[in-house]
């Protein structure tokens, strides 16, 4: 079995308005180191998988078809290889 954790954020080149508010928050609460914050999505996919090739190749297809748009969005992944669960 595998467990992928995938990050889902705006290419460095979109506008990020939630983070910009999220920024200007912090700010106000005296954090003034804080130059920038960026919003994405985490995600945590378990496959009942012992191929790990085949395992790649399912989080590649659900990340490109459905969780990001590559238009504004890029991802990465971490595959993990854990135990079953019952």
């Amino acid at each position: 079995m595998f467990l992928a954790e995938v990050f889902v954020t705006l290419k460095p080149t979109v506008n990020d308005p939630p983070g910009i508010t999220v920024m200007g928050a912090v700010q106000n609460l005296g954090f003034n180191s804080v130059y920038g914050v960026r919003i994405g999505k985490f995600l945590e996919i378990k496959l009942a998988e012992t191929n790990r090739g085949k395992a790649e190749q399912i989080i590649e297809d659900i990340s490109q078809k459905l969780l990001a748009n590559p238009v504004i969005e890029e991802y990465r992944y971490e595959l993990k290889e854990v135990s079953a669960v019952p």
